[in-house]
């Protein structure tokens, strides 16, 4: 493995002076010199001090002299503290001249387009240039940030493995978290360049399609994201697509909070039927936006149907007062009386007055005959990519993603719905994601039956990871939940997100650490390869992004590996593996827990029901579609096989002897 020092060195920015990143090798001699001393540990219990008797012996019980380094520990907070306020610095520094970059761009363009005048192919390709430099830079910015970010992360690390007595790591990565070069938020920027290109693209919003009966092929596909990825994923986006801006109390986002409590039973009947793809398998969940309170609430019902049956699965959702709630779960919303209210103040047609009223009513009764209560609530923040009214494609990327146990409170008879945001989560209620969620939708059909350049070329580009049919609502379950399912998802036993259901207690779902495979029984024996980062014994945590349209995953083919120790490692190498590192703690604090394994995408998965017995994964049902096409290729070949059997029949009998 290459050193973080050298790695540091080999990743500077060419644009950037080597000052400005932290001092990794100075840092490093004052923990050499201080390692030498042996530092006993201070005794934190005396609250008094003597100015003439001499310092304290060593751990080692030896008076320190002259002749020993005059370092203490003081040199390494104070040397630790300059290097925070450095970067951070350097980091504000520019963040300032990059927002000058783009009032420069904006108000060209501004100037180019007074008096509703169009710009030329010049102006165009200009600006153009000039917001892909501000991006760019942007982009460079965020390097610079992880790893100077990482650097603190190995440095302290090394401090406190070597000065036991004396560990800081703690407090300084509580530090960090607090300060403006790793807390702030940019995302001005990034609707700010969205707001140029849209400009230059010249936008308009299509015009709403009403008609239903077109033909049109669907598809929704969903990737991982890794953290590092996140801002090069947007930019490669929003060059195509404008942001869709939300409205926040400092002013215009390209992000929105988004809340989402499910319901389910005690046997956890939705979440099953969900993970198995039974026909007609519903999820049943209540959705805000924005930060605060619920104020205005949306029902939605996804209903699950099988594509080879000609259906398509469905979302269906009406609205409500936060205050009309309790009266909707507990059977008592006035439905009458809101039909009047649409008819005659919103103006609804007698058909769509129907159709809320068919759904509001099969909403209710489901709760009140499945027995229907919250229980996992999902939390992110939300971006959104696409034009007004254009549905060929749509994106959307979900950031911060955690997961909550809606059990163990008191619903007071649908009065509560969500847990107190006033009050703290165990560790085993909140489980949070480590990657993003990207969700791609396609609407294909007609002159655009193939999806854009950009889009194949984003799937390609190896910063997206596909997981098939990935679900917030079944992983939350999973993982916070693990002794009420009787099967798990795939995608749980990925090397990448094992630690964070360990950390949040769902451990049982997952294999051994010393499993001999690293995979579980049944159908992840055979499927592994699926897994994005690999299984525990097995990892690939340095992969590149895969997707059904690379060759890597439709070939079966391994995915490239990293640089081998001595190789030079190249920036994109780097960050690609960056958090990968804190094995070392986690592995020491972990060893003998339950480990994780994985399964296909056609199986939903295993359940750790006890801590020792994994319960095989069961094999979901195949479509039928897939027999009768093995059906129609066998008699496609047995046609075949009759007609040359019957023409070498007739050669050999009228032949010759």
């Amino acid at each position: 493995m290459v050193k973080f020092g050298l790695r540091l060195s080999q990743n500077r920015a060419p644009e950037y002076p080597p000052e400005a990143y932290m001092d990794y090798d100075k840092l490093k001699e004052i923990i050499h010199d201080l390692k030498k001393k042996q530092l006993a540990r201070v005794d934190s219990t005396t609250r008094e001090v003597s100015l003439t008797a001499p310092p304290p012996t060593n751990a080692a019980g030896r008076q320190l002299t002259a002749d020993d380094s005059p370092v203490t520990e003081e040199d390494f907070y104070s040397t630790i503290d300059k290097e925070l306020a450095k970067v951070e610095s350097f980091t504000l520094q520019q963040v300032t001249q990059l927002r000058k970059q783009i009032d420069n761009v904006e108000s060209d363009i501004q100037g180019w387009t007074t008096d509703n005048t169009k710009l030329n192919e010049v102006q165009i390709e200009s600006s153009r240039e000039s917001a892909d430099a501000v991006a760019k830079s942007f982009l460079t910015l965020e390097k610079y940030v992880n790893i100077n970010f990482m650097g603190f992360h190995k440095i302290l690390k090394k401090h406190d493995k070597n000065s036991p007595q004396h560990q800081c790591k703690q407090f300084y990565i509580n530090r960090m978290h607090n300060q403006a070069w790793v807390r702030g938020d940019y995302s001005d920027v990034v609707v700010r360049l969205s707001s140029i290109y849209s400009a230059l693209r010249d936008d308009h919003a299509a015009e709403e399609n009403k008609d239903a009966s077109q033909s049109f092929l669907r598809s929704t596909t969903k990737y991982w994201v890794r953290t590092e990825d996140v801002s090069k994923v947007k930019y490669a986006i929003l060059k195509h697509l404008p942001v869709f801006l939300q409205k926040t109390s400092t002013g215009e986002s390209d992000s929105q909070l988004t809340n989402s409590v499910y319901f389910d039973n005690d046997q956890l009947e939705l979440y099953h039927g969900r993970l198995n793809k039974t026909p007609g398998a519903i999820a049943y969940r209540l959705r805000w936006y924005g930060a605060g309170d619920p104020k205005l609430v949306f029902f939605e019902r996804k209903t699950h149907r099988d594509t080879w049956t000609g259906e398509a699965s469905v979302k269906e959702r009406f609205t409500v007062d936060e205050s009309e709630v309790k009266q909707v779960l507990n059977d008592k919303y006035p439905i009458d009386e809101k039909r009047t209210e649409m008819q005659s103040k919103k103006g609804a047609t007698a058909d769509e007055v129907e159709d809320w009223e068919t759904l509001v009513r099969e909403m209710i009764q489901v709760v009140q005959v499945k027995q229907l209560v919250p229980t996992m609530r999902t939390q992110y923040m939300r971006t959104a990519f696409q034009i007004p009214f254009d549905a060929t494609v749509r994106i959307s990327l979900d950031t911060n993603l955690c997961m909550i146990s809606e059990r163990g409170y008191d619903t007071m008879g649908g009065a509560k719905w969500f847990r107190d945001p006033e009050k703290p989560l165990a560790d085993n209620e909140i489980t949070r994601f480590p990657h993003a969620v990207l969700e791609v939708k396609l609407e294909l059909g007609g002159a655009n039956a193939e999806p854009p350049q950009w889009v194949t070329e984003l799937q390609n580009s190896g910063m997206l990871y596909e997981v098939h049919k990935f679900s917030k609502f079944i992983h939350g379950c999973a993982a916070l939940l693990p002794e009420y399912v009787r099967y798990v998802p795939y995608w749980v036993d990925d090397a990448s997100i094992r630690d964070s259901i360990l950390r949040s207690g769902g451990g049982r779902i997952l294999v051994k650490q010393d499993h001999e495979t690293g995979v579980g029984p049944g159908a992840n024996e055979i499927y592994d390869h699926l897994l994005p980062f690999g299984n525990v014994k097995e990892p690939r945590l340095d992969a590149k992004g895969r997707t059904a349209n690379t060759a890597s995953l439709v070939g079966g083919a391994d995915v490239e590996r990293p640089a081998k120790v001595g190789a030079a490692v190249t920036a994109e190498q780097y960050y690609a593996d960056a958090d990968v590192t804190e094995e070392e703690t986690l592995n020491a604090t972990l060893r003998g827990c339950c480990e994780d394994t994985c399964a296909g995408w056609m199986f939903p998965f295993c359940s750790g029901y006890n801590d020792d017995i994994l319960t095989p994964t069961s094999v979901q049902k195949i479509e039928p579609k897939i027999f009768f096409a093995n059906e129609r290729t066998f008699l496609h070949w047995l046609h075949s096989g009759v007609t040359l059997y019957t023409i070498a029949a007739g050669i050999f009998a009228f032949a010759s002897e």
